[in-house]
């Protein structure tokens, strides 16, 4: 499969053929299932995403690490007759970040280890980020300390790699956090990158590298992260503004193997990303907005088989979610504000899909699959019923994914995922 820097190189060749790539951020099986069956219907190469905090050298909170996540996927992928060389590997938000409440030293030990364990195990997209302080220091560090961190971490990957050309590091400071925005960050405010603010963190990062001799590696770097003007938070999508100027196209004039990756597009209109693709960003990530679909798709059908079934004593799925969330409160607590009844909404119907979080554990597996075998023992319900809680243009998908073998419920399930990423495949795609 074609690197991000051979996509690059070929849309800084033909401006009119502009190709951009979905980067699926999720470690929930039926959302990398929909992503990878939609990769083998369109025959468009898939970037898949793990994070520092899902997947590391101690766990992550999936328990797996990165030879786990690539074998993880892997496997779904024969399961279904996907070919593998559909599939890049990109470490997201690869750094001190998960460590950041210790000490400067102590989390970039820990990043330095974690980003040495993506390479060797087959992970080509690697993305640096030293933006946001350690323990004593500031929110956000600043283009100089960032950028020398990433060069570390770049020097660590170098030496882990046995194959340096197959890697494409993506750098930045304006990055936000991983898993969205966080209440304590306050309201939202989106405010552009600026063309001069590009221009210092690419000339620090640059100066970074070649402090360490790493002259080399910093051809390898294919993207730049930046805020292009879109965000969301928990109730509320900073939609992007296609009529607003393009001031950073330019700033990539003088460097033909970068591009721009833009983080937090989830939720944006369809429209967007080809113009986002037109503005040289090669890499679209998205996460919550397909977990957010998954929850979509399990709650209506879990209310679809309370009129199918409502003398069952299986555990209602809402019901159990909410038990385990309050149970565990740290994955949600700090990105939710509000009074009590605000909360308990946004525990469930949140932008920022804290949820996701909790479908892994074991009562909440059990209470989809009882929901599932229930399911699976019914014909699909009238079309009337169904209309009521799935759109039309995922009841049609789904049909076609019956056809395929997937039980009606499941169908559905995918679906519904995939409905909300397909938008991400309007711009070119790559040959």
């Amino acid at each position: 499969m074609q690197t991000l820097l051979d996509i690059n190189h070929r849309n800084r060749s033909n401006p009119d053929a502009l190709a951009s790539m979905p980067s699926v951020c999720s470690a929930h099986p039926q959302v990398l299932l929909a992503a990878l069956l939609l990769a083998k219907e369109t025959h468009r190469p898939l970037l898949v995403e793990a994070t520092s905090n899902q997947v590391n050298q101690f766990g992550g909170y999936t328990g797996m690490q990165a030879a786990d996540f690539i074998a993880y996927v892997y496997g779904i992928c024969e399961s279904h007759g996907v070919e593998r060389t559909l599939v890049l590997f990109g470490g997201d938000h690869l750094g001190p970040q998960a460590w950041r409440d210790q000490d400067a030293h102590a989390a970039m030990g820990h990043a330095s280890a974690l980003v040495a364990s993506y390479v060797k195990a087959g992970f080509s997209k690697i993305h640096l980020d030293c933006s946001e302080g350690c323990a004593g220091e500031p929110g956000q560090v600043g283009d100089t300390v960032s950028a020398e961190r990433a060069a570390q971490l770049a020097q660590v990957c170098e030496e882990a790699s046995s194959e340096t050309s197959s890697l494409s590091y993506v750098v930045g400071t304006e990055v936000p956090p991983p898993g969205g925005a966080r209440a304590e960050d306050g309201s939202m405010l989106v405010v552009p990158t600026s063309a001069d603010s590009a221009r210092k963190t690419i000339a620090a990062h640059a100066q970074a590298f070649a402090q360490r001799g790493l002259q080399s590696a910093w051809t390898r770097v294919a993207a730049l992260v930046v805020q292009p003007g879109l965000e969301f938070a928990p109730d509320h999508v900073h939609h992007f503004d296609l009529a607003s100027p393009d001031w950073l196209s330019q700033v990539l004039v003088p460097y033909p193997q970068l591009a721009f990756e833009a983080h937090s597009t989830d939720y944006q209109k369809p429209a967007v990303f080809a113009e986002l693709a037109r503005r040289h960003f090669t890499v679209l990530k998205v996460g919550p907005a397909l977990t957010f679909a998954y929850r979509q798709a399990v709650y209506a059908l879990d209310a679809l088989a309370h009129w199918l079934a409502p003398n069952s004593t299986r555990a209602r799925v809402p019901q159990v979610m909410e038990q385990l969330m309050l149970a565990e409160p740290r994955h949600w607590h700090k990105h939710y504000s509000g009074d009590a009844h605000a909360v308990y909404l946004l525990r469930h119907f949140s932008y920022a899909d804290r949820v996701r979080y909790y479908w892994g554990q074991p009562a909440a597996s059990r209470a989809v699959e009882q929901l599932m075998q229930l399911l699976a023992s019914m014909p699909a319900p009238l079309g009337p019923l169904m209309e009521q809680h799935f759109a039309s243009d995922v009841l049609e998908s789904s049909q076609a994914l019956q056809a395929q073998g997937f039980a009606w419920a499941q169908a559905l399930v995918l679906a519904q995922v995939q409905a909300a990423l397909r938008p991400y495949l309007v711009a070119k795609p790559v040959a």
